[in-house]
């Protein structure tokens, strides 16, 4: 079975907007994890607009299931993961600006930077990630920055299963093949929802984990949470 981590991102962004502590962050964590969820995720930017570094601290100490640090390595990033020590780090290339993840590493143009970032999170038994489209090509080199596994970036698939084409879905069959091959562990990420997440699951091999924040918290204010997440888990099965 695919794993399902939540990213709880979103929530933080409600609680930001208000400046106390309600929803409490940590308590929807657990909460999360008590109706089935197998992960939690957070992605802490550098202007804190959500997940606040202090927040990672926090959580490090209250999730009980996988926990995933997503982020650009700059040196507080880097310096924040060592500290708080999570089961995966999630290496994306964002730009300091950037709204949301919108593309994957470039693993040839570098792989001598992923190399040393990957290899010091290594050394602090913490399992790393790339985030990365479907080029055969990257993936290849991603294998050669000696990561642990790979986190397709799904967007794509999304946008063009939402037009009806389900052939979107090749490309990541096919990288995901390559990827179990080189010896790669699987996850995948961004704009999977109800809607398509079943479908990609089936057209996916080894797929080891999916992060889902966005869709599933958009959806929970329809559906209710606990619902949600028990949702994904029976597609995902």
């Amino acid at each position: 079975m695919t794993k399902l981590s939540v990213n709880i991102n979103k929530i933080a962004t409600l609680r930001n907007s208000r400046g106390g502590n309600v929803p409490n962050l940590l308590k929807v964590a657990n909460d999360i994890e008590d109706f089935g969820a197998e992960g939690i995720t957070i992605h802490p930017r550098p202007d804190e607009r959500h997940i606040r570094y202090q927040d990672a601290r926090d959580l490090k100490n209250t999730v009980r299931t996988e926990f995933n640090i997503e982020g650009n390595p700059i040196i507080s990033f880097i310096d924040l993961v060592l500290e708080t020590k999570p089961t995966q780090v999630t290496l994306v290339p964002d730009a300091l600006d950037a709204i949301t993840s919108n593309a994957g590493w470039n693993t040839i143009e570098h792989q001598s930077f992923l190399q040393d970032v990957i290899k010091e999170f290594q050394q602090n038994n913490i399992r790393t990630s790339i985030f990365i489209d479907t080029d055969l090509k990257l993936i290849e080199a991603a294998a050669k920055t000696g990561t642990d596994r790979i986190e397709l970036y799904t967007e794509h698939f999304a946008s063009e299963f939402e037009k009806g084409n389900k052939n979107a879905v090749k490309s990541y069959t096919e990288a995901a093949i390559l990827a179990h091959k080189l010896g790669l562990g699987i996850n995948a990420g961004h704009d999977l929802s109800l809607d398509n997440i079943k479908f990609f699951k089936e057209n996916i091999p080894n797929l080891a984990e999916v992060s889902i924040g966005h869709a599933l918290i958009s959806e929970s204010l329809y559906l209710g949470l606990e619902n949600v997440v028990n949702m994904y888990l029976h597609k995902l099965q």
